[in-house]
């Protein structure tokens, strides 16, 4: 049976460490992302719809959404593909409109404080999984380890991903925690200047 619209657990918030998003994508990164003179540090990946195992994806639903929606985004979604992909793959299974989804995601993202030493970091750091984890759960009461991850690629962060209720609370999920970055340490890149 395929994936139902509002048929799921708990959401996802994935929030991407623009730094490395830039370096690793070279001359192929974003313009809007990476040419900037305010450099962008976390940028909003997606809200995600999640089973405790697994995902629903690419649910029934209206396809293509409005410019405006991603316009508006562009604060903390700065690639307008990235929400209109986001909205295809994710967002037609919230159960929502693309409207609300997106005012969503926004509150999402807002209610995450970013550690300060994410804030003012401009020259490259190392860092173990468990310290980034450490410093959102310090800047954020009642986040707890089981209720994110961290990702890496190449060696270097990449992703913070939280778990949250459909309300918008935090809450564990095993399964995203278990599959968050195993390395000892992380590079973490600064953004460009």
């Amino acid at each position: 049976m395929a994936d139902q619209p509002g048929e799921f657990d708990f959401y996802v918030l994935s929030l991407s460490w623009s730094p490395t998003y830039c370096k690793q994508e070279g001359d192929g990164a974003n313009p809007h992302q990476c040419d900037v003179r305010d450099p962008f540090r976390f940028v909003v990946h997606g809200l995600w719809p999640q089973y405790e195992r697994g995902y629903p994806e690419s649910c029934s639903g209206p396809r293509r959404i409005e410019k405006r929606i991603a316009v508006d985004m562009e604060d903390i979604m700065p690639s307008h593909g990235l929400v209109f992909h986001q909205w295809r793959k994710h967002g037609t299974c919230s159960g929502l409109s693309p409207d609300d989804y997106f005012e969503l995601t926004r509150q999402a993202y807002e209610k995450i404080t970013i550690p300060g030493a994410f804030s003012r970091l401009d020259k490259r750091g190392k860092a173990s999984p468990q310290t980034v984890e450490k410093a959102f759960r310090l800047a954020n009461p009642g986040l707890k380890d089981d209720a994110m991850a961290v990702t890496c690629s190449s060696g270097e962060f990449d992703e913070i991903r939280i778990c949250l209720t459909k309300d918008l609370q935090f809450r564990a999920c095993r399964n995203v925690d278990r599959s968050g970055c195993k390395a000892s340490s992380l590079a973490i890149p600064a953004p460009a200047r």
